[in-house]
């Protein structure tokens, strides 16, 4: 039974508290429903850059002051951004709780973008850039996304591009924060061993004070997608391969069915079909994985792997048959019994994680202005039907609607994209 309350400030922020008496470490967030995909190709990275310059200075405070604040406490403050989310959050033991809220607040809405501050964080940014770009396995990924989602915000680089990231000043960071940022789609998350009380008293403090704003930027659905294949060539030893395609959004009927699916042929299982067979039966990789990841008006699926290039071809011929395999063939009960016991097993673990927990129910509240109980997904697990599975098979697996994109080495000679 899950023990959350939410309640909503007079500025429209939404609060969600659950309170765990076992721990001393209380986990809290801000969560925004602002993400890279509502930039423009002309200022792309500017969220994640916002990001960054948001622990260098407000009003009250300099950068020294941020980092230390918890730091010096043994605590941790912390931020990401992805595709349609950017979040700030803080862990430290539970007697520095009003400490952590007051300066979550603080960077997240009076952050002044000092110029000085700006131009070493530019520097900062680039070489993080340099950094991803030795990183393959998450450069095939963004590359990915470039190709399934061409043309589109969905498919621009989080990190941005250097001549934007050289090319923002202090009003492009204003004006973003202006049109994007909507007190109603924003979630201050809490767990820890905190009275509702106290959430209640030092969430009007902190966050209350800052006025209502609506964001004026509209959200680019995204409703185009095409098939592609493409190939690039980077100093690389492996050859990278994705495989996928766009896929259902997060509030489509199919979502808990396919995210089943696709644990079951590439998940963190060492017992997933696309492990057993490219590495357990053949030792042609080191790692396989599938992934599902849903937005609010899309998704994407896909398979990652890497492998000696001469390999390559028989790697995508496997991958291919074990996609077929659901395709043309219902799982048995016992099988949809097990897959259904262990993706149970493994969302109970994830909810062990009180970090994770607390970023997982403002998500859940932006989304849904609720946080599921455990025992609702499990039910739509458990109705989840193998002529069901099948039937999301045929339709995400479609080998005429998958987009591939391999990663080969410079040195190597032109090879075939793939051989079906």
């Amino acid at each position: 039974m899950r023990d959350c309350t939410i309640f909503t400030l007079s500025n429209g922020i939404r609060v969600v508290h659950q309170r765990v008496l076992t721990t001393a470490i209380v986990h809290c967030g801000i969560v925004l429903d602002v993400g890279s995909r509502d930039e423009h190709f002309d200022n792309q990275g500017i969220a994640h850059f916002w990001e960054h310059m948001a622990f260098k200075g407000t009003k009250k405070r300099k950068t020294l002051d941020i980092i230390s604040s918890l730091d010096a406490v043994g605590g941790e403050l912390n931020a990401y951004t992805d595709k349609e989310k950017i979040a700030f959050y803080a862990s430290a033991r539970t007697e520095y709780f009003e400490r952590a809220i007051d300066l979550l607040s603080d960077i997240t809405f009076y952050s002044t973008f000092p110029e000085k501050e700006l131009e070493k964080e530019r520097g900062v940014i680039l070489e993080e850039m340099a950094m991803y770009y030795d990183s393959p396995d998450e450069a095939l990924q963004d590359e990915f996304e470039a190709v399934v989602y061409k043309n589109h915000p969905m498919g621009m680089n989080i990190l941005g591009k250097e001549e934007t990231v050289k090319s923002f000043k202090k009003k492009d960071f204003t004006s973003f924060f202006k049109n994007h940022v909507d007190t109603k789609r924003i979630v201050f998350s809490c767990v820890g061993n905190i009275s509702l009380e106290v959430v209640e008293r030092l969430a009007k403090k902190y966050l209350e004070p800052f006025r209502a704003q609506h964001a004026n930027g509209k959200r680019k659905k995204f409703a185009s997608y095409k098939p592609r294949e493409e190939v690039l060539r980077r100093p690389v030893k492996q050859a990278k391969c994705a495989i996928g395609r766009d896929a259902y959004p997060v509030f489509n009927e199919n979502r808990i069915p396919l995210y089943l699916l696709v644990n079951i042929l590439g998940g963190p299982g060492m017992n997933s079909r696309l492990n057993l067979s490219l590495r357990e039966k053949y030792g042609f990789v080191y790692s396989v994985d599938a992934h599902y990841v849903p937005y609010s008006d899309t998704g994407m699926f896909a398979v990652f792997f890497g492998t000696e290039p001469k390999q390559l071809d028989k790697c995508m011929k496997l991958v291919r048959k074990e996609l077929d395999r659901f395709i043309d063939k219902q799982l048995t009960p016992r099988q949809l019994s097990a897959a259904k016991e262990q993706i149970k097993g493994q969302l109970a673990m994830s909810e062990e994680n009180n970090l994770s927990l607390m970023l997982m129910m403002g998500r859940s509240v932006l989304l849904y202005n609720r946080v599921p109980m455990l025992e609702e997904i499990f039910e739509l697990i458990d109705q989840t039907t193998s002529p069901k599975i099948q039937r999301i098979a045929g339709e995400i697996f479609d080998e005429k609607q998958l987009t591939y994109l391999t990663m080969i080495p410079s040195e190597e000679k032109q090879q075939r994209l793939r051989t079906v």
